[in-house]
């Protein structure tokens, strides 16, 4: 009988040590946004980044022009997150946005200078 509870119990012990370590590492990045300016721009952003592999979560939030992403270091990084934001045509923090996408942006989600949101 106690072998058979040692045995048990180590099984148990053994089985949560592999789960744990398994466990996906997730990372929180806060990414500055600057050409946001509103909620169109907000939505934009944050149905297009849920469509990536990896990321868990996205908040835009557009009065502090800035991104708050959750994301699996194991599936993606904060580099290719930057560069799908710049790719939907925004800038993020050190990534211009792509100019194709920020030219099929709607003039209200464009920077002040081109017509766009006022700050």
């Amino acid at each position: 009988m106690k072998k058979s509870l040692i045995f048990l119990f180590a099984a148990v012990t053994g089985l949560s040590l592999a789960a744990y370590s398994q466990t996906k590492p997730l990372q929180s990045a806060k990414i500055k946004t600057p050409t946001v300016g509103c909620e169109s721009c907000k939505t934009r952003i944050e149905d297009y980044l849920k469509r990536y592999d990896g990321v868990t979560y996205v908040n835009v939030n557009w009065r502090r022009k800035e991104t708050t992403v959750k994301f699996l270091s194991d599936r993606t990084n904060i580099e290719v997150i930057k560069a799908a934001i710049a790719n939907c045509g925004y800038d993020a923090d050190d990534y211009p946005a792509n100019e194709e996408a920020y030219k099929k942006l709607p003039k209200t989600c464009k920077r002040p200078e081109d017509g766009g949101h006022k700050e």
